[in-house]
């Protein structure tokens, strides 16, 4: 009889994002534009500028791809979005430019209630 090994943590995150209604994909978006976002205010506190660049590099991808994912025909939602990212973005390039954590700080706050929202819509 053969014997399976339990999948990886890895192999469930997979599968989980593989399998995810829209929805819940833009809240794990969200959230892990939320998990750099901290990572690079920390790292900017504490100095560390390459691990703080990398992380607001992770972070901008993230919101890139927010941007570059709207669709513009839903009207005046997808504008207000587009108009909150493409603010966020420039918040973390002023931040970088700066060293201002707090820019940081906001762009989490601003994410942080889009995932919220997201969240209550994808039933999370």
């Amino acid at each position: 009889m053969p014997t399976y090994a339990p999948a990886s943590p890895a192999a469930y995150k997979q599968q989980s994002i593989l399998t995810a209604p829209p929805e819940r994909l833009v809240v794990m978006l969200y959230d892990g534009a939320l998990r750099f976002l901290f990572q690079a205010g920390a790292a900017m506190r504490d100095d560390q500028i390459a691990l703080s660049d990398e992380k607001l590099r992770r972070a901008e991808a993230i919101v890139d791809h927010l941007l570059g994912t709207l669709d513009m025909s839903a009207g005046e939602i997808a504008s207000n979005l587009e108009g909150i990212y493409v603010f966020c973005k420039r918040l973390l390039m002023e931040s970088r430019f700066d060293r201002d954590a707090g820019k940081i700080d906001k762009v989490r706050e601003l994410l942080g209630e889009l995932r919220e929202s997201w969240a209550q819509i994808a039933g999370a």
